[in-house]
C-alpha cells in the first residue's frame, strides 16, 4: 500500500496538471517512444523557448487530471509512453513543434489534444500545426485592410480631382 507521502505527491501532480489544462489555450498529447536523448533535449529546448510546458506523466495521473478539468474524451488515447504539452499563450506553438518531430521520428506520434476547450484528434492537431503563426495571420489581415484603405483613398482622391476639375471648367 502506498505511503501517505506518495499519495499526496501524486495528488499534487494531478492538481497541477488539472490547473494547467484549465488555464491552457492548447494541449497536445504525444507518444514519445523512440526519441533519443539528443532529440528529446532539442525538443524540450524548442518547446520551452516557445512558452510551452512539456512533461512526461503517468497515464493514470493524466486521466485523473483530464477528468478533473472536463477533458474526459482525451482519456481514450492514454496508452503507452505519454507526454503532455500545454500552452497558455500560443494555441499553435505546441502543435507545430511536436508535429515537426513526429515527421522526423517514426515512433514519435501525436495522439490528440485540445484548443480553446475543443477536443482535437490527431488529424485536427496536424491541421492546427499547418496554420500560419499568429503574427503572420495578423500581418495578412493588416495587409488586406491596408490594401482596401489605399484603394478607398485613391477612389476618393479621384472623385475630389474630378470635382475640382469640373468646377474649374464651369
Amino acid at each position: 500500500m502506498p505511503s501517505a507521502q506518495v499519495v499526496e505527491r501524486k495528488q499534487q501532480i494531478v492538481n497541477d496538471l488539472s490547473d494547467k489544462f484549465k488555464n491552457a489555450q492548447a494541449c497536445v498529447i504525444v507518444n514519445y517512444a523512440g526519441i533519443t536523448v539528443e532529440n528529446d533535449t532539442a525538443l524540450r529546448k524548442e518547446l520551452t523557448a516557445a512558452g510551452v510546458n512539456y512533461a512526461v506523466i503517468k497515464n493514470t495521473l493524466i486521466k485523473r487530471a483530464c477528468e478533473n478539468s472536463g477533458y474526459e474524451d482525451l482519456t481514450n488515447v492514454l496508452e503507452g509512453m505519454t507526454a503532455v504539452a500545454t500552452s497558455e499563450k500560443d494555441p499553435v506553438a505546441a502543435a507545430k513543434i511536436l508535429s515537426k518531430y513526429a515527421e522526423k521520428i517514426d515512433t514519435f506520434e501525436i495522439k490528440a489534444g485540445f484548443v480553446d476547450g475543443k477536443i482535437l484528434d490527431k488529424d485536427g492537431i496536424d491541421q492546427l500545426a499547418k496554420l500560419p503563426s499568429k503574427e503572420v495571420l495578423i500581418g495578412k489581415v493588416l495587409g488586406s485592410l491596408q490594401s482596401s484603405l489605399y484603394s478607398l483613398a485613391y477612389v476618393l482622391q479621384a472623385y475630389v480631382d474630378k470635382e475640382n476639375g469640373t468646377e474649374a471648367n464651369a
